[in-house]
C-alpha cells in the first residue's frame, strides 16, 4: 500500500459529511495504454482541475492523472473556507517582498477570491458561497492587532470588509466565552468543498480534458517530450504539472523538501435543530488564533462542523477523540450532542506558510504547500500555472520568486523536527502563551 492512501479505500472518498451530500459524479475511467497531450497534470484537485479547465479553454489538449478520485485529497475534505489575501498577513509581506510586490500579492488574493465565484456561476456548479469569515482572539493583545490590522487594510489597500468586534460582540456571534473579541471579514467566505471540486471536473470534462482516476503517477521521466508512468499506462507530454500538494510524495524531490503533509480533521455533529442559534447567530465561519487553529461553520442542514487538531505520521490517531477536545473547549453546552461524521485529510504547509511554486524542470511546473489557505489560492495557481504554460509566465514566476526555505534537513528529516516544532507549539496553545 501506498503509505499516503494509508487511511484510504482505494477510489473511495472518505465517509465525509461533504461525500454524503455532494452532487454524484460518476467515476473516470483508469488510464490504460500509452496517449499522448500537450499538457499533463498530475492531481484531480483544485491546483489541477483549475489547470486543466483554464489550458483547456486556451485550446490544449490536457490529460489529468488522478490517483483516486477527483477531490479526494485536501480539496475535498477541509473547511470550505475562502479567505482573503494570502496564508501571511500585508506588513509580514511587505517586510519580505517590498511594498510593491506586496500589493500585488494582495491583488492575486483578491483575484482568488473572485475567481472561485466565477467559477461558480459560470459553470453552474451546484454550489452555494456564503460570505462572512470571522477570527476569534482569545487574548486582548490579538484582539489589538486584528483591529489594527483590519484599519491597515483599509487604509493601505482600500479593503473596508472587516468589522472588528469586541469581546460583546464576539460572544454574540460564537455562543462562546472562550473569546475576547475579533473580527468578521465581510469579504471572504465558505462553501461546500467536494461539490467545488466536482464543479471544476464537470467543467474540466465538458472542456475536452481527459480526466483519468484510479491513475496513480509512479514515475516522471524528464525531457523534452516527459513521459508520466502509472501501472497501466503512460503518457507523453509536451508539459507537466504536479498538481499532489500533500499527496505528492517523493515524485519530485526538490517539492518535498520544501512541501510538508500534515493531517487535520473534522466532525459533523447531528442536526443541531434551535440549538443552532447558540453555536453561531449569523452563517459565517469562524477560525480561532490557536496554532492548532481551530474552525467551524454550520451546514445547510444545521450541523456543527468543527475542525481542529493536527497529526505528523502516516495513520491517523482516533478523530472524533481528537477533535472533540478543542470542540467542547470552545462549545461545552454541546458535550451531549451526538457526532455523525469524523474525517481526515492531508494538506500541505510550508516552512513560511507561503505556497511553493516552482519549476522543477523547464517544462515541469509545480504549485503546493497551501498552508489551509488553498481554496482560492489553489483554484487560482491553475490560472497562474495555464497562463505560464502559454507563455505568459508574469505572475507565476512572481509566486515562484517568493523566499521559499526547505525544511530543516530536508525531505528525510523534514517530518521528526516538525513534530519537536508543532509539539512546542501545541503546548503553547494548551498553557495560553
Amino acid at each position: 500500500m501506498n503509505l499516503l492512501h494509508a487511511n484510504d479505500r482505494p477510489g473511495e472518498y472518505p465517509r465525509s459529511w461533504y461525500a454524503e451530500t455532494a452532487t454524484a459524479l460518476s467515476p473516470f475511467p483508469a488510464l490504460e495504454g500509452e496517449t499522448r497531450a500537450d499538457v499533463c497534470v498530475v492531481g484531480g484537485g483544485y491546483t489541477g482541475l483549475s489547470t486543466a479547465l483554464h489550458l483547456a479553454e486556451r485550446g490544449y489538449s490536457v490529460i489529468v492523472l488522478e490517483a483516486h478520485r477527483v477531490g479526494f485529497g485536501a480539496s475535498g475534505r477541509n473547511g470550505g473556507q475562502v479567505g482573503s489575501g494570502q496564508r501571511l498577513e500585508q506588513d509580514e509581506l511587505e517586510a519580505m517582498v517590498g511594498l510593491e510586490d506586496a500589493r500585488k500579492l494582495w491583488e492575486l488574493g483578491e483575484e482568488a477570491k473572485a475567481l472561485v465565484h466565477e467559477l461558480i456561476a459560470r459553470h453552474d456548479m451546484p454550489v452555494t458561497f456564503r460570505p462572512g469569515i470571522a477570527h476569534a482572539c482569545r487574548k486582548a493583545s490579538e484582539v489589538a492587532h486584528s483591529h489594527a490590522y483590519a484599519e491597515k487594510l483599509a487604509r493601505d489597500y482600500g479593503y473596508h470588509r472587516i468589522e472588528p468586534l469586541d469581546r460583546d460582540g464576539i460572544r454574540r456571534l460564537v455562543g462562546s466565552q472562550a473569546y475576547v473579541g475579533g473580527d468578521i471579514d465581510r469579504g471572504a467566505g465558505h462553501l461546500h468543498p467536494l461539490n467545488f471540486a466536482l464543479g471544476l471536473a464537470r467543467a474540466c470534462a465538458a472542456a475536452g480534458v481527459r480526466i483519468h482516476e484510479r491513475s496513480l503517477v509512479g514515475r516522471i521521466i524528464h525531457g523534452p517530450e516527459a513521459q508520466i508512468e502509472t501501472a497501466e499506462g503512460r503518457v507523453r507530454a509536451a508539459h507537466v504539472v504536479l498538481a499532489g500538494n500533500g499527496y505528492l510524495g517523493g515524485l519530485e524531490s526538490s517539492v518535498a523538501a520544501r512541501v510538508m503533509p500534515i493531517n487535520n480533521f473534522i466532525v459533523a455533529t447531528e442536526p443541531l435543530g434551535t440549538r443552532a442559534a447558540d453555536v453561531l447567530t449569523e452563517p459565517v465561519a469562524v477560525a480561532d488564533t490557536r496554532f492548532v487553529v481551530n474552525y467551524w461553520r454550520l451546514s445547510e442542514d444545521g450541523r456543527l462542523l468543527f475542525g481542529g487538531g493536527e497529526s505528523y505520521g502516516y495513520r491517523f490517531p482516533d478523530i472524533e477523540r481528537t477533535v472533540l477536545k478543542p470542540m467542547l473547549q470552545v462549545y461545552p453546552q454541546l458535550r451531549d450532542v451526538r457526532i455523525t461524521h469524523a474525517w481526515g485529510g492531508t494538506l500541505a504547509i510550508t516552512m513560511n506558510r507561503l505556497p511553493c511554486f516552482t519549476r522543477v524542470a523547464p517544462n515541469i511546473l509545480s504549485a503546493s504547500g497551501y498552508s489551509g489557505h488553498g481554496v482560492a489560492l489553489a483554484t487560482l495557481a491553475g490560472r497562474l500555472m495555464a497562463e505560464a504554460v502559454a507563455g505568459q509566465a508574469e505572475r507565476f514566476d512572481l509566486m515562484a520568486s517568493l523566499p521559499q526555505p526547505s525544511f530543516p534537513g530536508g525531505a528525510a528529516l523534514r517530518w521528526p523536527m516538525l513534530v519537536l516544532a508543532m509539539t512546542w507549539y501545541s503546548m503553547r496553545d494548551r498553557l495560553g502563551i
